[in-house]
């Protein structure tokens, strides 16, 4: 019994079989509505347009992971996008698929798809304390900071990622 118990504890843990693809025109509406009603972009103030609008941004590249068929979230890269270097412009994981590892697995897909490059960056609004404890897990660091840049009180966070 204690052998089906820890086996299910770390199937537990276990991130969802998920693939990562780039993203169909189809899956645009979807990511732009899991944009426009999740954090920080509802604190940022941007609605459902203005995420249409930066899902298309020219440079972008927007990956979709799925779940089976069903898509449980996205990341946009744009591949020179910071002083020539990867840049991630977005990462959302629907609610119900959060707490799983599928935004950590976004990330290795980022870093991978940024492959031979020597650095990633990204920035976390400085009230999203659940998105950096998991890019300080994951071994990015603070590398900048742009107060009031968007919402004044709030800071913007440059963090950095050394690849190779």
């Amino acid at each position: 019994m204690q052998g089906s118990q820890s086996a299910a504890m770390s199937h537990e843990h276990t991130p969802p079989a998920i693939t990562i693809e780039r993203a169909e025109e189809s899956d645009h509406e979807w990511c732009a509505r899991l944009m426009a009603g999740s954090e920080p972009w509802i604190t940022l103030r941007r609605d459902l347009e203005q995420s249409r609008t930066a899902l298309c941004s020219p440079g972008g590249e927007l990956f979709v992971a799925r779940e089976g068929e069903q898509p449980v979230g996205f990341i946009l890269i744009h591949p020179y996008g910071f002083a020539g270097s990867p840049y991630i412009t977005s990462v959302a994981v629907a609610a119900d698929a959060r707490g799983k590892g599928i935004g950590a697995q976004l990330l290795a897909f980022a870093e991978k798809h940024a492959a031979g490059r020597r650095f990633v960056f990204l920035c976390v609004s400085s009230f999203n304390h659940r998105a950096q404890e998991l890019y300080y897990r994951l071994g990015y660091e603070q590398v900048g900071e742009i107060p009031d840049y968007v919402i004044e009180g709030h800071s913007e966070l440059l963090l950095c990622k050394k690849l190779s």
